[in-house]
């Protein structure tokens, strides 16, 4: 039944100038880094340096994402809260970023296994209380689509910033460190500094945002019992997720790929500055390409494109690095449409449930929106480590090194490959299905 109230008008917004979108642009550099790293070396961390047996490695890095998970929700309402007595998010903003630095160098100071998942727990805590409420302002940033877009296309570049500077940098200040503990103890703090910086920034940037989410602040069970009539919002989000999961069993397999298929742990970086480096140059293209044939068609054509890429990935490998580095370039591109069609898509979802509902809550969404993405980045490590154990990997440290089967050599290659590529396929029939419960819901409102 559609609802015939209607949501509280919302203070007029000053002017979205250049300034103000890099201002909210530029946090996505810190969330970057932040969801970037761990799922590139930590379970490498855990796995090679500690020593830890990958089944293990897995369960440390998923516990955490998992708590994660329950708490995303719980914050979005609490941030919906907070913006009905405030008109502002600041709070859960300055919070997170303040205490996500330090919990994340002590993530790469632990000496042990279970030490590294109790500050990745509470790492990811912190970064929850900043994340959710970060997300939740492009839908209140104005009252234009083509201006929420406008900052989607600042964020996803930020957001390709940080992620190509943690993949191209973290292991290089490793390296440079010594490696082993020392090394990974050494990018940690320089890391956290980089998140530090990004986030407060972007926390005192955002202060002119009005969020007036109302009419009146909403608990969380009463937050979703609103939100769950929103079922185009419930199948992008379906779609979303998956396609994360892809890419977070990407991220934690291409340290093992290079160490093991090119024999250079140092092409890391490399592969990961080809993936990322086009897919800043290419958000421009993918902004043209939505305004001119539609958002939904371009996303999925990049979907498809992207698990033919991974794909091809699988006899590349074995090829050599040229063919893998051109390879993962146009992956690159093609993760660039990934992140900014879905972000873009998302404010869209709340505005038009709002009609619906009377309530402009866009906390609870991007609660409910990163808890899925946080829980995908999670279990895109322990699926890999699931590979990895199924195909007989022998754990090892850096001081004592093993010669690895043949069946873990196909395990990891494939883990990289061709299980993402499976996954992007599989999200195809959920993006299909937004498409057309997104046309029902708007003659329904």
């Amino acid at each position: 039944m559609t609802s015939s109230a209607t949501p509280a008008a919302p203070a007029a917004a000053p002017a979205v100038t250049r300034g103000r979108l890099l201002g909210y642009g530029v946090g996505s550099v810190g969330t970057g880094v932040f969801s970037a790293v761990p799922g590139l070396l930590l379970l490498y961390y855990l796995t090679d340096v500690l020593g830890a047996p990958a089944a293990l490695a897995g369960a440390v890095l998923v516990v955490p994402k998992a708590w994660d998970v329950l708490l995303d929700p719980v914050v979005g309402a609490a941030s919906d809260r907070e913006a009905v007595r405030t008109g502002r998010r600041t709070r859960l903003l300055l919070a997170g970023a303040l205490a996500l630095p330090v919990l994340f160098a002590a993530m790469f100071a632990a000496p042990s296994p279970l030490l590294a998942g109790l500050a990745f727990l509470l790492a990811a805590t912190a970064f929850a209380c900043f994340q959710v409420p970060y997300v939740a302002l492009p839908a209140e940033i104005s009252a234009e689509p083509a201006e929420r877009a406008r900052a989607m296309g600042w964020r996803v570049v930020c957001l390709t910033v940080g992620i190509l500077l943690a993949g191209g940098l973290a292991p290089v200040i490793v390296k440079a460190a010594g490696d082993g503990r020392g090394g990974y103890a050494v990018m940690g703090v320089a890391v956290g500094a980089c998140i530090l910086a990004a986030m407060l920034a972007s926390a005192l940037a955002t202060r002119w945002i009005p969020s007036r989410p109302g009419p009146r602040p909403l608990g969380l069970a009463a937050a979703l019992r609103t939100a769950r009539g929103n079922r185009p919002f419930f199948a992008l989000l379906g779609a979303f997720a998956v396609q994360s999961l892809a890419v977070a069993v990407m991220l934690a397999g291409a340290p093992y790929v290079a160490t093991y298929r090119l024999d250079a742990y140092g092409l890391t970086s490399a592969m990961f500055v080809c993936m990322v480096g086009p897919s800043a140059l290419a958000v421009p293209l993918w902004q043209r390409l939505a305004r001119r044939h539609g958002a939904v068609p371009c996303y999925l054509a990049a979907v498809v494109a992207f698990a033919v890429a991974a794909a091809l990935l699988y006899p590349a490998i074995a090829a050599g690095t040229p063919y893998v580095l051109a390879l993962t370039a146009a992956v690159g591109v093609c993760y660039a449409a990934v992140q900014l069609l879905p972000l873009s898509l998302l404010p869209e979802t709340v505005h038009a449930d709002a009609a619906r509902t009377g309530h402009a809550q866009s906390g609870a969404f991007t609660g409910l929106w990163t808890a899925a993405e946080t829980g995908a980045l999670a279990l895109g490590p322990g699926l890999f480590a699931l590979i990895l154990a199924a195909a007989a990997f022998r754990s090892t440290d850096l001081d004592h090194p093993v010669h690895q089967p043949g069946s873990a050599l196909t395990g990891l290659t494939a883990g990289f490959t061709l299980v993402p590529a499976l996954l992007l396929l599989a999200s195809v029939p959920l993006l299909l299905a937004y498409r057309k419960l997104k046309d029902t819901h708007a003659h329904a409102s």
